[in-house]
Parts: structure tokens; C-alpha cells; sequence
């Protein structure tokens, strides 16, 4: 994987356990800062398409 610039949303401020994002060639590298050695991959297309659902409020019941 190399060096790969991640990202973590403005809303995370310092926390340590946030999620992080990277694009690596087509892929998309998730991962959780507080445990950085795991990544998930994911296409650009997928990420999107889950992104349009998560604005459109479709996973909002898995954090109450």
C-alpha cells in the first residue's frame, strides 16, 4: 500500500477513533485511525453510490 495520504472528515476534530479515507489508483483504502494496520478497499463507483445513500439518510438508524 506505500505511503498513502488519508483523510479524515473536519467533523472527527482530534479524536482518535474516526474514520479515515485514501484513494490508491481505482481504490478507495477505509480505515479506522485508532486501529490504522486493518483497511477495507472499495471502488470509487461503490463508495459513491454508499455516499448518495448516507446524504440521503438510508443508514441513519445503525447510530441511535
Amino acid at each position: 500500500m506505500g505511503n498513502l495520504d488519508w483523510q479524515k472528515s473536519s467533523y472527527s476534530g482530534d479524536a482518535a477513533d474516526c474514520v479515515e479515507v485514501a484513494s490508491e489508483g481505482e481504490l478507495i483504502r477505509i480505515r479506522e485511525s485508532d486501529d490504522p494496520t486493518v483497511t477495507i478497499a472499495t471502488t470509487k463507483a461503490t463508495l459513491a453510490a454508499w455516499l448518495q445513500g448516507a446524504k440521503a439518510g438510508e443508514f441513519d438508524h445503525l447510530t441511535h
